[in-house]
């Protein structure tokens, strides 16, 4: 079963907390969910970053989403193959970034906060 990798600030989590639609989306699909994010612990705490419906992944800015690695590290400390994991961001380099690492890569319009597209890319990875 695939691992569902969402991004953090402003795609599940944005200024008013979690988006309760996207969460309801995510909740009709039985799959392991984890939420990344570069943020350290202080930014976290000020982006309401606590309390989540999911596992919470970061790597403090050392390196950044955008950097290979940190997708790297996240199938390690998770135990999880590339080609089992799928991936859904707003930002175009994070996208690009996981991409390299063999994920299955979405980038999400903050802006359109499109969930039909969404619901499409993940039934159609899944």
């Amino acid at each position: 079963m695939k691992t569902i990798l969402v991004d953090a600030w402003n795609t599940l989590i944005t200024k008013n907390g979690v988006d309760s639609a996207m969460k309801e989306l995510l909740d009709q699909f039985p799959n392991p969910k984890i939420i990344v994010t570069n943020a350290n612990e202080e930014e976290q705490q000020a982006f309401g970053m606590v309390n989540l419906p999911y596992p919470l992944y970061s790597m403090n800015h050392h390196p950044d989403k955008t950097d290979p690695y940190y997708f790297e590290c996240l199938l390690k400390a998770f135990d999880l193959n590339a080609q089992d994991t799928l991936y859904f961001e707003h930002n175009a380099d994070a996208v690009a970034s996981s991409a390299s690492t063999g994920i299955q890569a979405y980038w999400f319009d903050k802006n359109t906060r499109d969930l039909d597209k969404l619901k499409e890319f993940l039934e159609s990875s899944l």
